[in-house]
């Protein structure tokens, strides 16, 4: 068997790297721990003993349980170490090939975007994207990467102002506006909530955004014709666009992990965080999520808040979930999920200490609200749920030109029209679905340095910028995953 990883000194832990008294990835002790005694891992406390544990023994949920843990921090009193995190990752200037956009926006890729403003124009969307692709309409232009449809299931039976309309506003807007986005058509019914006219007003770029509604079409089938000449009308100019030089500072780069493991926390995601320290340096945009999934661990970001500000916004988002969660009968603590735990990890504290490690060190800048447009610099955290798909949406309603997935037990997520990197944590997983992942972290345990791995993982994502198709892209993924967050009552 394979020496375990030790992570820390003070760990009571150590991580099997290959299968001995446990799999893979989980935990066995490395020194005798009492029932009650803290159990460490990375230095930090991830749970509590349920009972005596020997060392060897292989530490899990069946010995190891959620506790208290200590929610105290100081805010600012890690932004010196953080601001020199950012000064040693300075260097030349980086750059890609992207689309540029009226307003300064740079585009990784050019779409036409179908908008559903309302379910009922769902199908309409679907099936005049399906219509015009299978005719080969685009054969023609083969600067446009493509039609896409985003339909969702809301935008009626709802509250016209509030929490939950703001944010469907923005998600709508923000992927009609994106600067992968070429031209934008919102289709309606006519008598919903989500009206056109108040989205285009808010847009405010009326020469990119076109609108049209079923009622006015004279039906289902008239308005997929109409659709479809539209789009025929909008190819000719969306595909006259060519890339050119923009700065890396262009970017804004969704973080993500999902099917996460014991090694996520230890490879991808640290890795991942040496790149975006990399890009924060360079004046680009990088943007961790997933509110329920830093519970624990959010010390490690209030500490490094750009200002008081920052970090008030940031408590407040905790606490509003914590009543949130209660609400409807659940905890934040009820975390990891059954995948999660296969892969190794045993309480929402571990998972929140791997996950928060995608965002590297810099200072936490800006905490945004769901969709909210991404504008600070370096590092920002936006309100999301834990849910992938809804909270890539979210992302990419703010402006996420890329999204980089790190993933341990294996994922087939894709995102349009920001496209997925998917990061492998671990040398099996990588194997077992090369189809779906772009690059293998795993060797991070078999002597590539992080640094190494972070500065390949930049040069991924500058490629990807500039136009290399990904693994999530080549497979046509993407067209589902458009998952707006419903937030409120459905009336």
């Amino acid at each position: 068997m394979a020496d375990p990883l030790v992570l820390n000194p003070a760990d009571t832990v150590a991580i099997l790297t290959a299968r001995g008294p446990a799999p893979a990835g989980h935990k066995i002790a490395r020194r005798a721990m009492a029932r009650g005694q803290a159990v460490v891992k990375y230095g930090q406390i991830i749970g509590y003993a349920t009972c005596d544990i020997a060392p060897g023994d292989h530490v899990h949920g069946h010995n190891c349980a959620f506790g208290d843990h200590d929610r105290s921090h100081r805010p600012g009193s890690g932004l010196e170490a953080a601001r020199a995190v950012l000064d040693r990752h300075r260097g030349p200037a980086l750059g890609f090939q992207g689309y540029h956009r009226p307003g300064g926006q740079v585009g990784t890729r050019n779409y036409i975007a179908l908008v559903a403003t309302v379910n009922c124009s769902a199908t309409v969307i679907r099936r005049a994207a399906q219509e015009i692709e299978a005719e080969g309409s685009l054969a023609d232009y083969p600067n446009v990467d493509g039609i896409a449809a985003f339909a969702h299931g809301t935008g009626c039976g709802m509250a016209d102002h509030g929490p939950g309309w703001q944010a469907l506003q923005r998600v709508l807007t923000g992927h009609a506006g994106h600067p992968n986005v070429g031209a934008a058509l919102f289709v309606g019914l006519g008598c919903e909530v989500m009206q056109i006219a108040r989205m285009k007003q808010d847009l405010g770029q009326a020469a990119r955004f076109h609108g049209l509604t079923i009622q006015d079409n004279g039906g289902t089938r008239a308005t997929i014709e109409a659709i479809k000449t539209r789009l025929r009308a909008m190819l000719p100019e969306v595909n006259a666009i060519r890339r050119a030089p923009a700065p890396a500072r262009a970017l804004r780069i969704g973080l993500q992990c999902g099917g996460s493991d014991g090694f996520s926390g230890i490879t991808a995601n640290p890795a991942l965080g040496v790149a975006s320290d990399i890009l924060a340096a360079q004046g680009a945009s990088v943007v961790l999520s997933e509110t329920p999934e830093i519970h624990g661990a959010e010390r490690l970001l209030l500490d490094r808040a750009a200002s008081p500000e920052v970090a008030s916004r940031l408590a407040e988002r905790l606490r509003w979930w914590e009543g949130y969660a209660a609400m409807h009968g659940a905890s934040l603590d009820n975390n990891p999920s059954p995948g999660n735990k296969a892969g190794g990890l045993t309480t929402i504290l571990e998972k929140s200490l791997g996950a928060v490690a995608k965002a590297g060190g810099t200072p936490l800048n800006a905490v945004l609200d769901y969709g909210q447009p991404i504008t600070a610099p370096g590092l920002n955290f936006m309100d999301t749920p834990g849910y992938d798909p809804v909270s890539v949406t979210g992302q990419i309603a703010g402006g996420a030109q890329l999204i980089v997935f790190t993933t341990g037990r294996g994922s087939a997520f894709g995102s349009k029209p920001a496209p997925t990197i998917k990061l492998a944590t671990n040398d099996a997983l990588f194997a077992a679905m090369r189809d779906d992942m772009d690059l293998n972290c795993g060797d991070v345990l078999t002597g590539i340095d992080l640094q190494t791995k972070g500065r390949q993982i930049v040069d991924l994502i500058l490629a990807t910028a500039s136009g290399r198709t990904t693994r999530s892209e080549a497979l046509g993924l993407g067209d589902s995953e458009f998952q707006p967050w419903q937030i409120g009552a459905v009336m």
